[in-house]
């Protein structure tokens, strides 16, 4: 019956049930693992707080890495694209669906052609 699902190439063979029953056997493989583990853990503030060598835990603002900062070297490097294309991110999902058709439209005008 599992024979019936399985999708047969020139490669090799893929069956999704194979993958459904690895999943669940993981699942159940993990849940199992979860159970076995302390109940009694205390999950109060003292447990769950990083090890600092004893120092306090500073503020999240003060220790918090802005994505402006994180990615500065892209941004600067790629500001050129950004000045062309920030004017086209105008949050209307509308504009977003027309250049989406847009644009799969020249695919498929490209493969018809091209083909």
């Amino acid at each position: 019956m599992i024979d019936g699902y399985t999708l047969h190439t020139g490669f090799g063979a893929w069956n999704a049930v194979y993958y459904v029953i690895a999943l669940a056997i993981t699942l159940i493989i993990g849940w199992l693992i979860w159970r076995a583990g302390r109940s009694d853990y205390n999950t109060g503030r003292e447990a769950t707080a990083p090890f600092l060598s004893g120092n306090e835990e500073p503020e999240k603002e003060a220790v918090h890495i802005r994505g402006s900062n994180l990615y500065w070297g892209y941004t600067d490097a790629l500001s050129g694209y950004y000045d062309l294309v920030r004017p086209l991110h105008t949050g209307n999902m509308g504009d977003y669906l027309l250049a989406y058709l847009a644009v799969t439209a020249l695919l498929v005008i490209v493969v018809v052609i091209f083909r």
